[in-house]
């Protein structure tokens, strides 16, 4: 490499590319001395003199000052030392230049790889860079090829594989289609970044509302969960914290229009959005829509529900293969079991009587019990009375009955 070349070079790199001047100096220097130990022998702790600006080098030996050499690759005898400086005493270190006469085009050749190596670190580092800021987002690109085991997206300045666990299974991939693609996972490798895609995705879901509702996109509508079983049906549920503002309305589009402009781009799934709320019994009812829902019981310490729904409602609430009942739970985060309204009468868990309910119940019971103490208190009393009353009465009689006796026999 001619000295020009090397000036800009680096200049490019440094510029361009935003590679340190430092860098880019001590990369050179280690391939000139790994050039230079691989073609030559005369020293084995030698160190490089490189001038960026004229592009010249220089291979300096460093040898151990030494009374006698036992081996001249790595020490100097002290009198060849103080040919060169009187200063020399046994122990220093001796630096000359043995820089071959033929080195030039070795050295150049070894500098260029250097600097060309650092080109290819410098491109993989900022395309690292890029797309690891491009994790849990949406990209378009072109599909390339097909294998048995990805499908290769172009995205333009890289290539992004698309496994077969990430497709979706209603789909065909085609070359040289167009193709959105969520990027799941972006990873450095020796052979620079690998950028895994996915079309099955929750998150592929979620950013196609993004791009589809503005309100969702600036923060006035917030999708709190996705639960999808891609390529067949998926629920998203919605929330604002704006009481003017329909979530799902927004989400839905004038006729449909923002829902069905999603549905089109995963082929045809089937979408439910529903509200969200805080209230893990409303959050359910809304989740297994459009089931009708009777009666949600929550069991908070297992985070898990009792749903009751009409008899006629059973499948629909389960859907098919349990699949809506299996999206909700998903959904929601709390594990459902559905029931028809007969089966949760004949177990007793329908209808619920209400806490309110209950504690008057008990206080009414509370209330008859005492009225029941009170009246056997007032018939002991009333019996003891009459009891007393009637052994005053004999007393009474007997006594009368002896005075007539005395007075008969006088």
């Amino acid at each position: 490499m001619a000295s020009n070349e090397l000036l800009l070079a680096t200049e490019y790199l440094e510029k361009e590319k935003k590679i340190p001047r430092e860098v880019l100096i001590d990369a050179i220097e280690a391939a000139l001395i790994t050039a230079y130990k691989k073609n030559y022998d005369s020293a084995r702790n030698v160190r490089v003199e490189l001038n960026m600006d004229e592009g010249t080098f220089k291979v300096i030996a460093r040898k151990e000052v030494v009374e006698e050499v036992f081996d001249d690759r790595d020490e100097v005898d002290l009198s060849t030392a103080l040919v060169k400086n009187p200063a020399y005493e046994v122990g220093d270190i001796y630096e000359e230049d043995v820089t071959p006469k033929d080195f030039g085009r070795v050295g150049a050749q070894a500098a260029k790889q250097a600097v060309m190596q650092r080109l290819r670190d410098a491109e993989r580092e900022i395309l690292y860079t890029e797309f690891i800021d491009k994790e849990d987002d949406i990209l378009t690109g072109v599909i390339d090829r097909v294998d048995h085991r990805y499908v290769y997206v172009n995205l333009g300045r890289i290539e992004a594989v698309l496994s077969e666990a990430e497709r979706s299974p209603n789909e065909k991939y085609i070359p040289n289609e167009r193709i959105k693609v969520y990027v799941n996972k972006v990873e450095q490798t020796t052979k620079g970044p690998q950028i895994y895609v996915s079309r099955s995705h929750p998150g592929l879901l979620k950013r196609l509302f993004e791009q589809e509702v503005p309100e969702i996109y600036d923060g006035t509508v917030i999708v709190k969960s996705v639960a999808r079983e891609a390529g067949d049906r998926s629920k998203i549920s919605v929330y604002s914290d704006n009481p003017d503002i329909d979530a799902v309305g927004a989400c839905v589009g004038a006729k449909g229009a923002r829902v069905e402009a999603v549905v089109e781009e995963l082929g045809g799934e089937k979408i439910d959005i529903v509200q969200w709320n805080e209230d893990p019994k409303v959050f359910v009812r809304n989740a297994l829509s459009p089931s009708q829902v009777l009666e949600v019981i929550v069991d908070e310490d297992n985070q898990s529900t009792v749903v009751v729904v009409p008899d006629y409602q059973l499948s629909l609430a389960i859907g098919k293969r349990g699949q809506n009942a299996r999206l909700a739970a998903k959904l929601t985060g709390w594990k459902i079991d559905i029931k028809s309204e007969t089966d949760a009468r004949e177990a007793g868990i329908y209808p619920v009587i209400e806490s309110e309910e209950l504690a008057e119940d008990i206080v009414l019971s509370e209330s008859d019990d005492e009225d029941i103490e009170i009246d056997d208190v007032n018939l002991e009393e009333s019996n003891l009375t009459t009891a007393e009353l009637a052994a005053d009465i004999d007393e009474t009689s007997e006594n009368n009955e002896e005075a007539d006796s005395e007075e008969k026999d006088v």
